[in-house]
């Protein structure tokens, strides 16, 4: 370790009812770096109007290195020569989180019952268990969801309330599905909202070649629609299949 380590001051906003979560991560991120940070606290509204004022910025944190005035948590970023995120960027972490804990949660479920991960009923709680997460996530805010959803469902462009059904009708049919209780109602619910969902992805994106947003995820999403709203639907419309059949 450096036994001289570069300084850097740091001005951020510690109030009674509210710390600046970039504050924090600017100075977490000078600590990792082998800086020695001054950290200063603004604790009042007039301090933080003060400073804003005198160094003539819109925002804090502000993090000054030799001197030199670097910006916020964003601009301490570049300066490392970090990634700075793009909140409009496409992105599939939201499908992969949900993917990879339904996989997870559906093998720690086999292993407790069967003392084994490699089960049939492990693959249906997999499918069964990311239908309820992903419903949860359109759930959250569902009038997000809807007017994302609107963009291309077929079905919920001739009748709207479907853009609000949809997502209960896919957490009943996970939540019965992992279950294995009143299939009489979870297939035919499965099957339904699965197969429209898919003709519509098909249309709007293979045929129309549109490029939209999938709302799989929610209406707050930047997934792109397409390969993974198709597979979830997919993944609907075999688990139905499997359960009629079995």
């Amino acid at each position: 370790m450096n036994a001289h380590p570069r300084k850097a001051t740091i001005y951020r906003m510690v109030m009674p009812n509210h710390v600046c979560p970039f504050g924090l991560k600017s100075l977490d991120l000078l600590k990792h770096e082998g800086f020695s940070v001054d950290d200063n606290w603004l604790k009042t509204r007039e301090e933080i109007n003060s400073f804003k004022a005198e160094h003539k910025v819109e925002t804090t944190p502000q993090t000054f290195i030799d001197r030199q005035r670097v910006g916020g948590y964003d601009d301490l970023l570049r300066h490392f020569g970090k990634n700075v995120r793009d909140p409009n960027a496409v992105t599939y972490q939201p499908v992969i989180a949900v993917f990879a804990v339904s996989a997870s949660m559906a093998v720690a479920a086999g292993w407790a019952m069967f003392g084994a991960v490699l089960n049939i009923r492990v693959a249906e709680w997999f499918v069964s268990i990311s239908m309820c997460i992903l419903a949860i996530m359109k759930l959250r805010d569902i009038e997000s969801f809807s007017n994302m959803f609107l963009g291309y469902d077929l079905l919920a462009q001739r009748w709207i309330r479907y853009a609000y059904l949809y997502p209960f009708g896919e957490a009943l049919a996970g939540v019965l599905m992992f279950a294995g209780v009143f299939l009489w109602l979870a297939i035919p619910v499965a099957l339904v909202i699965g197969t429209i969902g898919a003709v519509s992805v098909l249309k709007a994106v293979y045929i129309y070649r549109r490029e939209l947003k999938c709302a799989c995820v929610g209406g707050d999403s930047n997934v792109p629609l397409g390969f993974i709203s198709l597979t979830e639907n997919l993944m609907m419309i075999a688990m139905a299949i499997w359960m009629l059949i079995k």
